[in-house]
């Protein structure tokens, strides 16, 4: 399983429509191609699906055909997945700025692009430190020789769905203070936990290790605006995928948040959350997103 969440590769320009993403581009598109040695390019993967929904070229013919049929069940899913990614670039503008955070836990990290964690949190301090988390290794290849020369970045092939193997990590125990606060970002991952692998409990575990003052950044696919029939059609594209889709209603998300006091404007659609020029074109909520800080 991968997740894709945060840095997708080439994702739209701010203000710009993203031209990728519709059936007719993947009618030309060769049936197989081949990926980096020991990786099976020939099933789905939510990472790469999620990076071609973006615009990104970090993808394959099993991704962007998967990508398609997931444009034909929700059409915007396009618009909603950019709303998320700006989604989470502002969170972390609002952490490092307002909050004052200078630690950040990126799990579920995604395909690289600029505007990602690091490059927005070390604008605000060159010495916040940030820990990329990925259970895919084509993702955390990438990410290690981007930022091979930056010290305070560091990235760490490990699955959310063990959370003690990232907070045992060396490499989180060598760059993160968990005596000071840290922000953990879980965007647009745990819709790809089915409730049978206890997401509550992986939260729960990462927000008792984290100290008062943290933070906690989650957005999460809901099937609020979908029939019963396009859930069905979601439900079985993912299941051919390298991770289930597992999207929650409004009252099951927030419940990540228990124990958290929730930022203004609370859990709400990804692209108004402190979005000061709202989309033109509003869509169906499709993501929610909000922002806990442990008191």
């Amino acid at each position: 399983m991968t997740y894709p969440a945060g840095m997708e590769s080439q994702a739209a320009e701010p203000g710009r429509p993203v031209v990728r993403g519709t059936a007719s581009d993947v009618s030309s598109m060769p049936q197989a191609e081949r990926g980096p040695q020991g990786i099976n390019t020939s099933v789905p993967n939510v990472a790469r699906i999620y990076d071609f929904l973006l615009g990104g070229k970090d993808n394959f013919a099993a991704d962007r055909q998967a990508a398609a049929e997931l444009i034909r069940l929700v059409p915007n899913i396009v618009m909603a997945a950019n709303h998320n990614r700006k989604f989470l670039q502002r969170a972390v503008r609002f952490l490092a700025g307002e909050a004052g955070i200078r630690q950040f836990i990126d799990i579920g990290t995604g395909l690289p692009t600029q505007g990602s964690v690091h490059e927005i949190a070390q604008r605000y301090d060159p010495n916040s430190r940030v820990l990329y988390v990925d259970n895919d290794p084509v993702v955390i290849a990438h990410a290690q020789s981007l930022m091979a020369d930056n010290a305070t970045v560091v990235a760490i092939n490990r699955d959310l769905r063990r959370p003690d193997d990232i907070l045992r990590h060396p490499a989180l125990r060598a760059l993160i203070n968990l005596d000071e606060p840290v922000a953990v970002l879980l965007v647009a991952i745990l819709h790809f936990i089915p409730d049978n692998e206890d997401p509550y409990g992986i939260v729960d575990e990462i927000k008792n290790a984290i100290p008062r003052g943290s933070y906690l950044v989650i957005s999460h696919a809901t099937p609020d605006s979908v029939s019963p029939e396009v859930m069905k059609g979601i439900r079985q594209l993912y299941d051919r995928a390298t991770a289930p889709a597992a999207p929650r209603l409004p009252a099951d998300i927030e419940r990540f948040f228990t124990g958290m006091n929730i930022i203004a404007p609370g859990l709400v659609d990804v692209s108004s959350w402190r979005n000061e020029s709202m989309p033109s074109e509003p869509c169906p909520t499709i993501f929610y997103a909000g922002v806990g800080r442990k008191p």
